[in-house]
């Protein structure tokens, strides 16, 4: 999708194509020159998985749907930097919602881990268990939290005060 559409706007197109649900495990990509903090804000809200911006290189851009398609998420490295650049900027957020508590204790470690960023490999390593683990505790997060992907797990991990900027995560993580 594209920000700027005639008609109904990209990020509303993306909000009605997967906020119904009718299209399980239909993904979106933003692809613009709109390189703006408050459509990306949108966008990744409305649900989309990823957002680039047209310079990117083509074979970056086929790699990056191919991540999209297989579960990952896609930021522009200019886009994820001025993120992270917010949330060193932001105050301390209010504690975790209740639906927190319906994680295990590993599932709450995993979510922090996910929220600084770490691969499924880099969290396997730091917790001594294999990538299919950590595959699953993921998949489990997701679901009980009814998250889309990894984005939006961060942006739930930061939002929700289970990752600060700063602070290490419930666990010590």
């Amino acid at each position: 999708m594209d920000v700027r559409m005639p008609g109904v706007d990209g990020i509303e197109a993306t909000r009605r194509v997967l906020g119904g649900g009718e299209h399980p495990g239909v993904r979106v990509i933003m692809l613009t020159t709109f390189d703006m903090d408050e459509y990306v804000y949108d966008a990744l809200r409305a649900g989309a998985s990823g957002f680039v911006l047209k310079d990117v290189p083509p074979e970056q851009l086929v790699d990056g749907i191919r991540a999209v398609h297989g579960g990952s998420s896609l930021l522009s490295p200019s886009i994820t930097r001025r993120m992270i650049e917010v949330y060193l900027d932001r105050p301390a957020t209010a504690p975790a919602p209740a639906v927190v508590e319906s994680l295990t204790p590993r599932e709450r470690e995993i979510l922090g881990l996910l929220g600084r960023g770490l691969s499924n490999a880099e969290i396997a390593e730091s917790l001594f268990v294999s990538e299919t683990t950590v595959k699953t505790h993921v998949g489990r997060v997701l679901m009980k939290l009814g998250l889309r992907d990894r984005v939006q797990a961060v942006i739930f991990a930061y939002e929700s005060g289970i990752v600060t900027i700063g602070h290490p995560s419930p666990g010590g993580m």
